[in-house]
């Protein structure tokens, strides 16, 4: 037994080796100045300190941190600094050494860079919202202190991902829905397309294993067609490229499994119906960089000669690289089976930076070229809502994936000042990217020479000019029409600072009521007040008092949750009456009794308030297509049938959800609608007569502002149903001037 025992060590202890020589012959190959000696001496140090530690395979743990710096050395190109805060990534998180011990034998920068990892290891999500947005936080501060720590870090995610088959399922589902859902999209932020691909693919494959086992077979058994395709169209080329006397390689490149099945998902097509299933790439040789863009453009008309090219479709990514560094030309010809084909053309140096990303720039020594400059601004931006994060964890985590998943759009000022932004940007978005009180006094733009309102979604290439006014002041719904991530937390930052005179006056207001009512302030009447008005938060509260959104007489509040010998739902009572003593025992019984699923839920008020509540994530309003979901307590929560949430309902707790209708002059609720358009003598007064007199609305407020051209109105109205805001909308829409009328949710 121990002969066995000593045996397995052995192999053991040659399997280890063999792995870090492996990772040193990578290393040694690269053009990295050769630091053996610390490399050793970190793999010495990382061995000792996980001896006789396993992993969940059942392998000495050691072979992590040697595949995380593999991974960081191969397939980013990390130097030697880098292997060495990888291969001790987890000292001083599973043992007992420290990182002042790693600074006194290593020196202070392998230090910091595995003390950053050890601050953001384990998982982002954990089980309170106010921990992710934590975690997350420390991650991207790391990236604005060295962004190694980052690139370290997707280098061990993508090892955990490609070792998930030794965790337990749920545990398996968790990591990947965590991966795809931060990971896979800060890799493509960085440039690490390689990487990006694998995260997303991989995390499909334990997320929806059927069809990931499904789509490889596809994939597999089409291939032999999609050789004979690409031979047919690449043959006629190779003479053209021969002329040009260039040395490079073609290549049929596929698109991932995840990315088809986006596809098929996105367009509801089958596998064969996805026609763009590889991209022709073609990568040359250059030494001077200097030289490849019009090589580049070269190739493009060797091809343009013999297949149509779709106009539409050609991207420069030469001249203006994407903000993770990405550079290439694009162009999309009609090949010879009658489908649209998409040829990417790279250098070998553009092509590596395309893979590995920004950690490619050093080994060509650009220093601080453009493409590392885009990366700064883009680090200066996450900096910038990481020092004004969201109060809301959730919130702050969704500003952050705006900036993740954005596509980006190329437009220019006056002065031609390139910006990039992501796609869906506005002037407004423009106007805060300048300068914050360039975005607080914006009223209008001047797109291309031609005056737009705040609100206009921009394309690449558009000039553009912002117009202010010092009388102008930041308004809550821009928030809506709002594409970037820094545009947003400036917006909120200066909305905070315009809004605290009015929600002092409501909090005032709300003291008074709470001493005229007798009532004690606690959480479960804010809570019940909250819930009732559908606020997110007490300044919500203050701000509808401020406003004099509704009067102090009339504010309702839901009683406290009734007994089991009293109704079950909640009974809407002015805060300056009495509550009534249900005597109705027919009623009772009913609203107690368990809800017909199959039947149609009627939703309506009668005297004892509402028999259904209405979900904050939507707020549907009678007229809206709404469906029901039973909640635990037998109540029947009403969601828009477009609201995501209630899609997740329906995957989830099919059972519980119920059909429902809107019973006739169900109640009566606030609608907030957005007009706006060209400005004219006369307008406003139009707008005025057509809302109080025409339509004998119950105006709660109206706030008009015209400048420059161009106006904006907001109504806060009470109204029975939608059916009387699309009427309204109409009627405006009718006025000579009015661009556009909407309901805003």
């Amino acid at each position: 037994m121990t002969q066995q025992l000593e045996q397995t060590t052995q192999q053991e202890d040659r399997m280890i080796e063999e792995a870090f020589q492996d990772l040193l012959n990578g290393y040694l190959s690269s053009n990295h100045r050769k630091k053996v000696e610390i490399i050793e001496r970190a793999f010495r140090f990382a061995k000792e300190a996980h001896q006789g530690i396993r992993r969940r395979s059942g392998e000495p743990y050691i072979m992590h941190p040697i595949a995380v710096a593999k991974i960081a050395s191969q397939e980013i190109g990390l130097g030697s600094t880098s292997i060495c805060a990888a291969l001790l990534h987890d000292v001083v998180e599973d043992t007992e050494y420290t990182v002042e011990d790693i600074e006194q034998h290593f020196g202070p920068k392998i230090a910091q860079l595995v003390s950053g990892l050890t601050k953001i290891s384990g998982g982002i999500f954990g089980d309170k919202a106010s921990a992710q947005a934590e975690n997350f936080r420390k991650l991207l501060l790391t990236m604005s202190e060295d962004i190694r720590v980052v690139l370290i870090k997707m280098a061990d995610r993508l090892h955990n991902m490609r070792t998930l088959g030794s965790m337990a399922p749920n545990k398996q589902y968790k990591i990947a829905w965590e991966t795809l859902y931060i990971y896979a999209p800060l890799a493509h932020r960085l440039g690490l397309f390689a990487i990006k691909t694998e995260l997303e693919d991989l995390s499909f494959k334990y997320e929806h294993p059927a069809a990931y086992e499904r789509i490889s077979q596809q994939i597999k058994e089409s291939e032999e067609r999609r050789t004979a395709e690409y031979n047919d169209f690449f043959t006629p080329i190779r003479p053209k490229l021969a002329d040009l006397g260039l040395k490079y390689e073609a290549k049929a490149r596929l698109k991932s499994v995840y990315s088809i099945w986006k596809k098929m998902e996105a367009k509801h097509v089958p596998f064969e119906e996805v026609y763009d299933l590889y991209a022709v790439r073609i990568i040359f040789d250059c030494d001077d960089p200097a030289k490849e863009k019009g090589i580049c453009w070269s190739i493009y008309s060797a091809i343009t000669d013999k297949y149509k090219p779709h106009p539409e479709r050609t991207r420069d990514w030469i001249s203006n690289p994407k903000t993770n560094g990405y550079q290439a030309l694009h162009l999309t010809v009609m090949g010879p089976d009658g489908n649209w084909v998409e040829v990417q053309i790279r250098s070998r140096r553009m092509d590596e930076i395309a893979e590995k990303g920004f950690a490619a720039h050093w080994k060509y020594k650009i220093g601080e070229g453009d493409e590392e400059s885009e990366l700064n601004v883009w680090l200066r931006t996450i900096k910038d809502i990481l020092d004004n994060p969201e109060p809301n964890a959730i919130d702050f985590l969704d500003t952050l994936k705006l900036n993740l998943f954005s596509t980006e759009i190329v437009v220019f000022t006056p002065k031609g000042e390139l910006l990039t932004l992501p796609n869906n940007s506005t002037v407004l978005d423009v106007a805060f990217a300048l300068h914050s009180q360039l975005g607080t006094h914006c009223i209008a733009g001047k797109v291309n020479h031609k005056l737009v309102p705040l609100s206009h979604r921009l394309n690449s290439g558009d000039q553009v000019e912002v117009l202010t006014s010092q009388s102008q002041t930041p308004k809550p719904e821009w928030i809506n029409f709002m594409a970037t991530a820094k545009g947003k937390t400036r917006l909120r930052q200066a909305l905070r600072r315009e809004q605290q005179p009015v929600i002092d006056r409501g909090k005032k207001l709300w003291q008074e009521i709470l001493e005229k009512r007798h009532l004690i302030e606690d959480n479960q009447l804010i809570t019940r007040v909250l819930g009732n008005y559908h606020l997110s938060n007490r300044d919500e509260l203050f701000m509808m008092l401020g406003n004099e959104e509704v009067t102090p007489d009339d504010l309702i509040i839901p009683a406290p949750r009734a007994s089991a010998k009293r109704p079950l739902w909640r009974k809407l009572l002015r805060l300056n009456e009495k509550p009534v003593e249900q005597t109705d025992t027919a009623t009772v019984e009913t609203a107690s009794a368990p809800i017909n699923r199959k039947d149609t839920y009627v939703l309506h008020y009668d005297e004892h308030g509402a028999n259904f509540k209405l979900a904050d994530c939507c707020q549907p309003i009678p007229g809206d297509e709404v469906l029901g979901f039973v909640t635990d307590d037998n109540q029947v929560e009403v969601h828009s049938l477009s609201c995501p949430r209630a899609l997740a309902l329906k995957a989830s707790y099919g059972p519980r959800i119920v059909t429902t209708r809107w019973e006739e002059g169900t109640g009566r609720f606030l609608a907030h609608v957005h007009i706006e358009g060209v400005d004219r003598q006369g307008i406003l007064m139009e707008l005025v007569q057509i809302i109080s007199e025409s339509m004998g609305l119950d105006l709660r407020k109206v706030d008009i502002e015209a400048s420059e051209e161009v106006f904006h109105c907001d109504l806060n109205v009470r109204i029975s149903d939608a059916n009387a805001v699309q009427d309204l909308c109409r009627r405006m829409l009718k006025v000579e001037g009015v661009t556009s009328a909407s309901r805003i949710r």
